[in-house]
């Protein structure tokens, strides 16, 4: 089975915990979820080569996701990302 990879970049903050669980509520059984802790070094270096420059942020398939500006992640702009469809 192939996965779909969403990495959502967090500092623990109520926007980030917001962020997780819709990305989380949103997804199928074809996305792999990981949750990375912005307080962790290889995580901030991760975020930054990715062009992340705040939190929380959406990573889907190695691409930063436009839905992250300004902190204001959608169900909408997850789905057309292709987060909740299944790769089957």
């Amino acid at each position: 089975m192939v996965n779909r990879k969403v990495e959502v970049f967090s500092a623990g903050c109520s926007m980030c915990d917001d962020a997780v669980k819709l990305v989380k509520s949103v997804a199928c059984s074809s996305c792999e979820i990981l949750v990375l802790n912005m307080n962790d070094i290889s995580v901030a270096e991760r975020a930054k080569s990715l062009g992340v420059s705040r939190v929380p942020a959406v990573v889907v398939d190695g691409k930063l996701a436009d839905c992250c500006v300004g902190g204001i992640i959608n169900e909408a702009s997850l789905r057309a990302l292709g987060i909740g469809q299944s790769l089957d």
